[in-house]
C-alpha cells in the first residue's frame, strides 16, 4: 500500500506539475498525514524536492514540491539507413539534448550507437551514471521473445545479437523497438490518437508499416511482424513469384513507397527531390494538385482498407514523411476511398507529431520502464 501511494503521488506530480501536500492528499483521497509521509519518503529518495511555497488561508504558506528532473534520464535513438539521431530526456520527459550522426552501410552499429549516446549525454552535460535506459527505434522486425533485431532490409549491418553487444558496451539496458511502433506510441501519448486505445497508425515513407494499438497496448504479433504492410499483396502491385526474400520489396511497397510516390508525382508535373516534398507541393498547388492527390489516395487506401477490415479500428492515423506532408487534404481523400473499398469506415486523420515521432516514442517507452523500475526498487 505504501508503494502504491508513493507511485500515485509521483504520477500526480509528473502529470500536474508542482503540488502541495494538501493538494496531493485531496487528489489521492488520503489523509494529510499519509500524504505528508508519502512526500517525506519521496524526498528522502531524492525523487522530489521543495520548489517554493504557495499562499494559503490562515497560517504559514504551503510548501510546494516537484519531481527532481535529474533523478534519472533515458536516451531515445532513431536509427535510419543514413543517419542516427539521439535525444536525452529527464524523468519528467523534458528533452535536454539532441544529436544527429551521419552513417554509412559499413559503420559498426555498436560504435554508432555508442557515439550517439555519449555525444548527447556530453552535450546535455548530465552525469553518465544517471542514464537508466536506451531505446533504439529501427526499421524491420524485433523478436518479441529475445527483444533482438530480427532483420531490417534498410540496415544490412544491423544483426542478431546486437542488443546484447550494445548492453555490454553501454553498461545499461538497451531496448529495440520497431520504428513505426514507436511513432504510433508518440501519436497515442502526445498526438492525434490521444485518448483512443484502439487505433492504427499507418506509416508512408521510404518503407511502409502499421503500428497497431489495441486496448492501449502495442500489438507486435507472434514474431514481431505485425504491421509489415509493405508485403501486403494488393491489386496493381507486382506479386512475388516463389518464396519472398526478406530484402525484396513487397507488393504494396512497390505501389505506394516514397520512391514510387516521387515518380508518380513527376507524371503529374510535381518533380521534387522526394515523395514527401512532391506531396506537399501538390497540396499547396490547390486544384492543380488534386488529380495527383486523388491517385495517391486511391493507392494508399488499398493498404488502409485491408488493415481496417481485419482490425476494424475506430481511428486511422496517417504518418511517415508522405502521410504528414499530405495533411488533411490527403487524409480526407484516403477516408473517402476506404469507404468505397470496404464496409468499415474508420475516421482517418493526419498525425500531429511530425517532428521526430520515432524518437519521441522511444523516450516515452524508456520513461515508462524507468518509472516502473523506481517503484520495483522501493518494493
Amino acid at each position: 500500500m505504501r508503494v502504491l501511494n508513493d507511485r500515485a503521488a509521483l504520477e500526480l506530480l509528473l502529470h500536474n506539475g508542482p503540488m502541495t501536500r494538501a493538494e496531493l492528499a485531496a487528489e489521492t483521497s488520503l489523509s494529510k498525514v499519509t500524504a505528508s509521509q508519502m512526500v517525506e519518503r519521496l524526498e528522502a529518495r531524492g525523487l522530489v524536492t521543495v520548489v517554493g511555497s504557495r499562499p494559503g488561508g490562515r497560517g504559514p504558506n504551503a510548501t510546494v514540491y516537484s519531481v527532481v528532473p535529474g533523478y534519472a534520464y533515458v536516451v531515445g535513438v532513431d536509427v535510419g539507413p543514413r543517419t542516427v539521431t539521439a535525444a536525452l530526456a529527464d524523468l519528467t520527459g523534458s528533452v535536454c539534448g539532441r544529436v544527429r550522426i551521419d552513417t554509412g552501410d559499413g559503420d559498426d552499429p555498436v560504435q554508432v550507437v555508442h557515439r550517439a549516446v555519449f555525444d548527447v549525454v556530453e552535450a546535455a552535460d548530465v552525469p553518465q551514471d544517471r542514464i537508466r535506459r536506451i531505446v533504439c527505434g529501427t526499421p524491420g522486425l524485433v523478436e518479441p521473445d529475445s527483444g533482438d533485431l530480427g532483420f531490417s532490409w534498410e540496415l544490412p549491418s544491423w544483426h542478431h545479437g546486437l542488443r546484447a553487444a550494445l548492453t555490454e558496451d553501454l553498461k545499461r539496458p538497451v531496448v529495440f523497438e520497431n520504428d513505426v511502433n514507436l511513432a504510433a506510441v508518440a501519436e497515442h501519448r502526445d498526438g492525434a490518437a490521444g485518448g483512443v486505445d484502439d487505433f492504427v497508425y499507418v506509416w508512408f515513407s521510404r518503407g511502409l508499416g502499421v503500428g497497431v494499438i489495441l486496448n492501449g497496448r502495442l500489438h507486435r504479433g507472434a514474431t514481431g511482424g505485425a504491421g509489415e504492410i509493405g508485403y501486403l499483396p494488393v491489386p496493381g502491385g507486382p506479386l512475388p513469384s516463389g518464396s519472398v526474400a526478406r530484402r525484396a520489396k513487397g507488393s504494396f511497397q512497390q505501389l505506394a513507397g516514397a520512391d514510387i510516390v516521387r515518380n508518380l508525382a513527376r507524371d503529374y508535373g510535381f518533380d521534387r527531390v522526394n515523395g514527401a516534398k512532391a506531396v506537399k507541393a501538390a497540396v499547396a498547388a490547390g486544384a492543380e494538385g488534386e488529380a495527383f492527390l486523388d491517385e495517391l489516395a486511391s493507392r494508399m487506401a488499398l493498404g488502409v482498407a485491408s488493415v481496417s477490415v481485419v482490425l476494424d479500428p475506430g481511428l486511422v492515423v496517417l504518418g511517415g514523411a508522405v502521410g504528414y506532408a499530405g495533411g488533411e487534404a490527403l487524409a480526407t481523400r484516403v477516408a473517402a476511398q476506404v469507404g468505397k473499398l470496404a464496409p468499415v469506415r474508420p475516421r482517418v486523420v493526419v498525425g500531429t507529431v511530425p517532428e521526430d515521432p520515432v524518437m519521441r516514442g522511444a523516450m516515452f517507452v524508456g520513461l515508462d520502464a524507468v518509472r516502473e523500475e523506481i517503484f520495483d526498487e522501493e518494493a
